[in-house]
């Protein structure tokens, strides 16, 4: 669920010294000493790929996207079915475009050229030329990589060049993306075609006819989202100074095709997580209550003046958006309720339940939107004897007297439950609080993230490990050494720095 985005995991796997498991490092592979012809071979139709055949497989494939992979790193062995599935499929179609692939681990000459620094990458290479291989921006499934490549095996945008294929261009899917160039040799053009190119999940058509300019409506180059849904047609006029940004376009191309209010379901989370508006407007509701559905309207009604700065999304309660509850402290009895979330650091702001009318909520976004409202912040009762044991349990309630204690050392190792990394470093973190127990200026202690919320520390990943030296000033030291007891006891012994690697410290705001 990724609107706890703590439970993400880095796509990329770390290039030098193997995949991190627990702290500790997987030694890479040995490089295979047996001379390697330059024949090509086949698994699951990917070309095996290395320093002898190299240079053939370009010469022979006019488009070959090939995956740098390490043996040991799971992020490609979860990719390759994927990778070979896209592979099959574009040979059963007979694509242009192959699939290769190369153990960058034994092939380190080849990892060296290319400047393989982590582990999937993926580069496509054109008509034989090995100097400038594009990265791959796709999504990391057979479906995206497919797209991806059928983009850049054919014109990236279809020419419309009268007006009954340009109609039926645009009713032949729910999303049609149309530019309109006087000049589609000019810059405003390219960039268009630049953008067709990358945002694969929407077919593109083009023109510079003139019919088409009046059937249109259109008097100068403009780009037009037709939708068969809210609106039907969204115009984004070229500015004439500014010509035609490709960023700016993608993001404005993400944000209006997407309904102004979204279910929550599998089929649209990774398109509500993908499109960067950085608030999410839930209303939470039973769908089974005819009296709770009623009140989709006045939030349909407030969606419209927050479009690109907040999405507005549904959530069920009773169906697939239940497994998001325990994030918002929620049980399916809170329903109907409103929640905002900033989607940078997952702070949370409820609205109070007065009303559900379209202009108490605007009302309230905006008060969010301008600092005007405070977050609510989660918190767990605190054990009866959470100071009693070698290692101190805080919550968020008791987190600033304990953590900013101008008389105290305090070690806090911030958690989650699930996490396996955390559950293989919590014997260690027990025994230093053993250590430690009688200390009376050092304290170990630990929070579950998954269950507090603090105001001015976000935590990104599991375990996040700070020291909060003892004094004035609300210091914080992120720690990033080894985590075994006699590291963690140099570390306190020495106030908080470590010889070979020196802290990052940094002020709490109030």
């Amino acid at each position: 669920l990724v609107w706890l985005l703590v439970l993400s995991l880095a796509w990329l796997c770390p290039a030098l010294g193997g995949e991190e498991k627990d702290g500790e490092v997987v030694a890479e592979e040995e490089e295979e000493d047996e001379v390697l012809s330059d024949e090509l071979e086949e698994e699951e139709d990917v070309l095996v790929l290395h320093e002898h055949n190299f240079a053939r497989a370009l010469s022979e494939h006019q488009l070959l996207l090939v995956e740098f992979y390490a043996p040991w790193c799971g992020h490609c062995q979860r990719l390759a079915p994927d990778f070979a599935k896209a592979a099959s499929r574009l040979r059963n179609e007979s694509s242009p475009v192959r699939l290769g692939k190369v153990d960058a681990t034994a092939q380190t000459a080849l990892a060296s050229e290319f400047g393989i620094t982590s582990y999937p990458t993926l580069k496509l290479f054109r008509d034989g030329n090995r100097t400038h291989p594009a990265a791959y921006t796709g999504r990391m499934d057979a479906e995206g990589i497919v797209r991806w490549l059928q983009r850049r095996a054919g014109p990236s945008a279809t020419l419309l060049q009268d007006t009954d294929t340009a109609a039926a261009f645009v009713s032949s899917q729910d999303l049609v993306v149309v530019g309109f160039f006087k000049d589609l040799g000019g810059e405003a053009a390219q960039a268009f075609l630049e953008v067709a190119g990358e945002v694969v999940d929407m077919p593109f058509g083009v023109t510079a006819e003139e019919q088409l300019f009046q059937a249109y409506g259109l008097a100068a180059d403009t780009v037009c989202l037709f939708k068969k849904f809210d609106e039907g047609r969204t115009d984004f006029p070229v500015d004439p100074t500014r010509g035609l940004d490709t960023a700016e376009l993608t993001q404005q191309l993400r944000v209006h095709s997407m309904k102004l209010v979204m279910e929550f379901s599998s089929e649209t989370s990774d398109q509500i997580f993908s499109v960067k508006i950085p608030h999410h407007m839930i209303l939470f509701l039973n769908k089974s209550s005819s009296e709770q559905l009623a009140l989709q309207d006045g939030f349909r009604e407030a969606a419209g003046a927050f479009r690109g700065k907040v999405l507005f999304v549904v959530v069920d309660v009773a169906g697939y958006g239940a497994e998001v509850l325990p994030f918002f402290g929620m049980t399916p009895a809170d329903a109907p309720t409103l929640r905002l979330v900033r989607m940078e650091n997952n702070r949370k702001y409820q609205m109070e339940q007065e009303s559900f009318s379209d202009t108490a909520i605007r009302s309230f976004v905006q008060g969010v939107l301008d600092g005007r409202v405070k977050p609510r912040l989660l918190s767990a009762e605190p054990p009866e004897d959470w100071d009693k044991r070698p290692v101190k349990v805080l919550v968020g309630k008791t987190f600033e007297q304990v953590a900013f204690d101008e008389t105290k050392n305090v070690f806090v190792k911030f958690y989650a439950p699930w996490c396996s990394h955390c559950q293989a470093m919590a014997a260690a973190w027990e025994e230093l609080g053993e250590r430690y127990k009688d200390h009376e200026d050092i304290v170990i202690a630990e929070l579950d993230s998954t269950a507090n919320e603090l105001e001015n520390i976000t935590i990104s990943g599991f375990p996040t490990l700070h020291y909060f030296p003892a004094g004035p000033g609300r210091k914080m030291v992120e720690y990033k050494s080894a985590r075994d007891v006699e590291t963690f006891s140099k570390f306190l012994e020495n106030g908080g720095t470590l010889p070979e690697e020196p802290p990052v410290v940094s002020d709490v705001p109030q």
